[in-house]
């Protein structure tokens, strides 16, 4: 998608934001945004991993939801408007939410030279992995969040129509693991780029950058028990990164 938007306000290099998305309509975990972990509501974390950072002028929360809102403004971060219901549904992706943030901005007469989305549901992402991110976005169109696949993905199975077993790639299912190459997969933690690339570029596209996390850092939280496994790692770790 291409936008002319940018070119109407100078860009200001000491300008920067985190947009943290967190709509209220969670299907699979309800709430999830502001339910307790450690006794802190979730999105909590990744708002004050942002603050803390020192890179970001503001630290913006875009929800559609009222009760998410002020639980972001009492956590430090900055709500000046409630995402549209068309922007909130789960069918809406990540480029169009951050476009309506940041063309928010560019109305009001501020265009960041750098805008990072950080997901509401990363308590394990820590402000080196910020700072690093935007270290490699000087050479990138984007850089995001990644790790390795803990399994060769080149040796998976599935369940054929007929019920039977078979591999996805027969060509390397008798290949030892050492010998494929090995993947990686975004970690939906955060992603780094500039105003224009936000409108004109792909996340994915050939000039990203991952930058790679440990695996025991990039957990999700899509359903009850990705959350007891979260629960059990900031439990083990008492909330402080591995």
């Amino acid at each position: 998608m291409t936008t002319n938007t940018t070119t109407s306000t100078t860009l200001d290099k000491t300008y920067r934001v985190a947009i943290i998305p967190a709509r209220g309509g969670s299907q699979r975990i309800p709430r999830k945004n502001i339910r307790l972990l450690n006794g802190k509501p979730l999105i909590a974390y990744s708002i004050e991993t942002a603050l803390s950072s020192g890179l970001f002028d503001e630290v913006i929360v875009s929800t559609d939801d009222a009760e998410i809102a002020q639980i972001a403004r009492d956590c430090g971060a900055k709500t000046p408007f409630l995402r549209p219901a068309n922007l909130a549904d789960h069918m809406t992706g990540t480029t169009p939410v951050m476009q309506h943030a940041l063309q928010f901005l560019i109305n009001e007469g501020k265009t960041p030279n750098e805008a990072c989305l950080i997901y509401a549901t990363c308590p394990l992402l820590t402000q080196e992995d910020l700072h690093n991110g935007l270290e490699q976005l000087s050479n990138a169109t984007f850089c995001f969040s990644a790790t390795t696949f803990d399994f060769p993905i080149q040796r998976a199975l599935h369940i054929t129509e007929n019920g039977e077993l078979a591999p996805m790639f027969p060509e390397h299912i008798s290949k030892r693991s050492q010998d494929l190459v090995e993947t990686i997969h975004d970690a939906g933690q955060f992603y780094w780029a500039s105003t224009r690339n936000w409108f004109d570029e792909e996340i994915f596209g050939p000039k990203s950058k991952p930058l790679l996390l440990p695996r025991h850092r990039t957990q999700d939280v899509d359903t009850e028990e990705d959350w007891l496994r979260l629960t059990q790692i900031m439990t083990l770790t008492s909330g402080q990164t591995l």
